[in-house]
């Protein structure tokens, strides 16, 4: 491993104890220079190989919205979890089917703040999408901040708003904290330097680069809350910023939240021991591996729609409503009498009825075990989707 020197620590005081706070130095990494050896560069072939995969599964299937719905808010429950957020896949989902009821449940706190991410990255999309819209900046990710904390835990430490009081990461106190990021009266200069990166044009490859720029926003930490969430969103529009993809497929956070441990000591040796490389090994081996398991994802769920619609032909009594509905399950694999009718357009009698007959094919199954306000789930598509989203302590209840 090169041996260099990434920052510099800067004497503050904070609640009368004197703390070293780390401020990064800008990117590129200099002195040496990142190396790409022999065995790092066919790791970032194997990663930029894996992503045109996953880019080419999302050509060939129909219904490309289906795995963007669902790929989506399997990062946005994966990302939240990694911070500590307690709302699984199906918390989701279950919550996401009231939607257009008359009178829907209020989500938990652990829902809304992942609703709250699926509101922040499609602000971010829709921004870069846009000629008239905000460029990848700071401003960008202060906006997407500000969506990603409304009215949740830690709307109070200024949404959207740069910080303007020391945090730490660890620790109960500054002073035996893991890591003191930079004071907030350098935050205008080590950001200045973030943002120059961004557009710089930069030999490195855009994937490297990628990595780089995840690991300099999380150290310079430059809000009181969100920053992993926004330094990993960070990860996903720079792939479709840089044109690796061109939707967001990628659920990267499911590698992390499995090598969390791995994950936060990659982050912690390039500030302690100069290791890009490292890190940049770590990064590029989860590109490659959730790259290749969301294309094995999206080909055994279509496999799966596929088998299921058949199924559903060849059953006696099939209904035009049944099979309108049975189209519309991967985006809403959890419904309910209400949700069927509001998205098949019937009536109640004939919304019970095309459940009845999804039921009856197996393919639908009622969860509730209520006789009324019932709620119907695809299990078979679910249970393969939600892999790696539900908590530790409920798999260990099961």
């Amino acid at each position: 491993m090169p041996i260099r020197t990434t920052g510099r620590y800067e004497r503050t005081s904070v609640g009368g104890e004197q703390v070293a706070a780390f401020v990064p130095f800008a990117l590129p990494p200099a002195a040496p220079p990142v190396d790409i050896d022999a065995g790092r560069a066919a790791r970032l072939r194997a990663a930029e190989q894996s992503l045109v995969r996953l880019e080419l599964a999302g050509e060939m299937v129909p219904s490309l919205d289906w795995f963007i719905y669902a790929f989506v808010r399997k990062e946005a429950v994966l990302s939240s979890q990694i911070e500590g957020t307690q709302a699984t896949l199906v918390d989701l989902l279950n919550f996401e089917s009231q939607e257009g009821t008359a009178s829907p449940a209020a989500p938990s706190a652990d829902v809304e703040e992942v609703c709250n991410y699926l509101d922040a990255l499609a602000y971010a999309r829709a921004q870069l999408a846009d000629p008239h819209g905000l460029p990848l900046s700071m401003r960008l990710l202060s906006g997407t901040h500000e969506r990603l904390m409304r009215g949740i835990r830690g709307a109070d430490k200024l949404p959207g708003e740069l910080r303007r009081s020391q945090n730490w990461i660890g620790g109960s106190r500054p002073g035996n904290a893991t890591f003191v990021p930079p004071p907030p009266h350098l935050l205008g200069d080590v950001l200045t330097d973030f943002e120059r990166y961004l557009h710089d044009d930069e030999v490195l490859p855009a994937l490297v680069r990628a990595g780089l720029l995840h690991v300099q926003f999380e150290t310079i930490h430059p809000y009181l809350d969100g920053n992993g969430r926004i330094g990993r969103l960070l990860v996903t529009l720079l792939l479709e910023h840089w044109q690796l993809l061109t939707k967001p497929l990628l659920y990267l956070s499911l590698f992390f939240k499995r090598h969390r441990e791995e994950y936060y000591r990659r982050l912690n040796a390039v500030r302690v021991e100069g290791d890009w490389e490292g890190w940049l090994d770590f990064f590029l081996d989860g590109i490659a591996t959730i790259a290749d398991e969301a294309v094995a994802s999206a080909r055994e769920l279509f496999a799966l729609v596929a088998t299921d619609r058949a199924r559903l032909l060849s059953q006696e009594g099939t209904s035009v409503a049944g099979l309108r509905l049975f189209e519309l399950l991967p985006r809403h694999p959890v419904v309910t009498v209400a949700t069927v009718m509001r998205l098949v357009g019937t009536t109640k009698p004939t919304a019970g009825r095309a459940i009845e007959t999804l039921v009856g094919a197996g393919i639908l199954v009622e969860t509730t075990g209520k006789r009324r306000a019932r709620s119907f789930v695809y299990r078979a598509y679910l249970d393969r989707l939600r892999v790696g989203t539900e908590l530790e302590d409920r798999q260990a209840k099961r």
